[in-house]
């Protein structure tokens, strides 16, 4: 409720709120904490990420400001202890940096009680960026660790409302997504995939979730935590309880038949939590236990951490069908630098990897642990120069890219079809869920 009320009060005084400083009184606040300023500058929802700093978000001011929990050193060894695996670089790098009630899930897994995963992709453009990628690499090793049911919604629906774009462009930017999505390697077997234009019509189960939510949720509501207007129109304002209805297993009567205590995992970008914090406030108040979430922190465009990339301007990142020769063009010319002017100076004073993108770039994608604290050192102390560090990247990047693309050749239309009808899923607690 507090979120919320501080939420309101941003959409109508275009300000945060600050304890001690009511309106109309500046003397207490920003002017004096520079730190102050440098929040009110910073603009994130799920539709815009812009701040100040190159070196991005305050994710810890985040943390604070959103509530959530931080992922410490003690949750990653706990998830180290119960998948018996090593935990991923996204977890190990801070890539993943906050949570909620990822304790709830462990406890459900090590006493043999079922969960699932739900991750979602507003299909927008054919190509996907490497940072699209993100949450389905994750995702991907959630599921292979755990052996549990994972749903992935593409909110073409939600692109419709918001882009000018046909209904059936949303929908076929739906299927060429979903191709990309598959060729992570997901398991057809645990996985289900759906449009939200096309699955509506199929499950009352799924609707009817929506209708309840809908129904707990107020106007003014939508607008403190979404910042709409009085000028949206009605299906943008309705449109956060269809986001919201996956995480109820009862939306999938074909995976979990009508159990509603099945719990959820959500990984997704931290720009996705207002959606996920209604979601769990209303939760309790209609029989389903609250999601719990994976938040991650923002993959940087070419030109800096400044803001989020953009599918469309080809040149903010790299996309999954670039060349290996525009991977390396587009590094060269575009990617932000923390080096110095000169070689001199560079071999002097060093880099700064807090700023470079090469370097951010790295700290997603390349496995190593060891070669990338080298790297670190070797660029921070002016051993390595920007170039050599954008010829690492390039070297890491082109391969990966090709070997994706590759997979994603092998996903055929029917492929697809599969993996977005509506059935039953295989997984390690199947029948728990359908004998109890």
């Amino acid at each position: 409720m507090l979120l919320s009320l501080k939420m309101n009060y941003k959409a109508t005084m275009g300000e945060e709120y600050k304890a001690g400083c009511p309106p109309g009184n500046p003397t207490a606040g920003s002017n004096s904490d520079p730190d102050a300023t440098k929040a009110s500058e910073d603009i994130l929802d799920p539709w815009t990420v812009r701040t100040s700093s190159a070196k991005g978000v305050d994710y810890d001011k985040l943390i604070v400001q959103f509530g959530s929990s931080k992922i410490d050193k003690e949750l990653i060894n706990r998830i180290e202890r119960a998948t018996g695996q090593r935990p991923h670089r996204f977890l190990r790098r801070g890539v993943f940096f906050s949570h909620r009630d990822m304790n709830q899930i462990l406890d459900a897994y090590e006493n043999k009680k079922p969960f699932y995963l739900y991750t979602g992709r507003g299909p927008s453009s054919e190509a996907l960026h490497l940072g699209h990628l993100i949450p389905f690499i994750f995702t991907k090793w959630l599921q292979d660790v755990f052996d549990v049911p994972l749903v992935i919604q593409m909110s073409d629906d939600e692109k419709y409302l918001w882009k000018d774009l046909t209904l059936e462009q949303a929908y076929s930017y739906t299927v060429e997504n979903a191709k990309d999505i598959i060729a992570c390697g997901f398991d057809i077997n645990k996985t289900f995939i759906f449009s939200d234009l096309e699955y509506m019509g199929q499950s009352p189960g799924f609707y009817k979730n929506v209708v309840k939510i809908q129904k707990h949720v107020t106007f003014n509501q939508v607008k403190g935590i979404f910042g709409f207007t009085d000028s949206d129109c009605i299906g943008k304002i309705s449109f956060p309880a269809v986001q919201a209805a996956p995480s109820f297993s009862s939306s999938f009567p074909k995976i979990f038949r009508d159990r509603t205590d099945v719990q959820c995992l959500i990984p997704c970008g931290i720009d996705q939590d207002p959606y996920f914090r209604m979601t769990r406030d209303v939760a309790p108040r209609i029989g389903h236990p609250k999601p719990a979430l994976l938040h991650s922190t923002f993959f940087p465009a070419l030109q800096g951490a400044q803001t989020k990339m953009s599918a469309s301007d080809p040149n903010s990142s790299i996309f999954l069908t670039d060349t290996a020769k525009q991977i390396k063009s587009k590094v060269n010319k575009h990617a932000f630098s923390g080096g110095r002017d000169t070689v001199e100076e560079h071999r002097q004073f060093g880099g700064n990897c807090d700023v470079d993108v090469s370097f951010m770039y790295l700290t997603f994608f390349l496995e190593d642990d060891d070669r990338l604290e080298q790297i670190r050192k070797d660029y921070t102390s002016g051993a390595m120069l920007t170039g050599e560090l954008k010829k690492t990247l390039i070297d890491v990047l082109q391969p990966l890219v090709a070997e994706h693309q590759a997979r994603r050749k092998a996903v055929t239309e029917e492929t697809v079809k599969e993996f977005m009808a509506p059935r039953q899923l295989s997984f390690h607690f199947q029948s728990f869920c359908f004998d109890t």
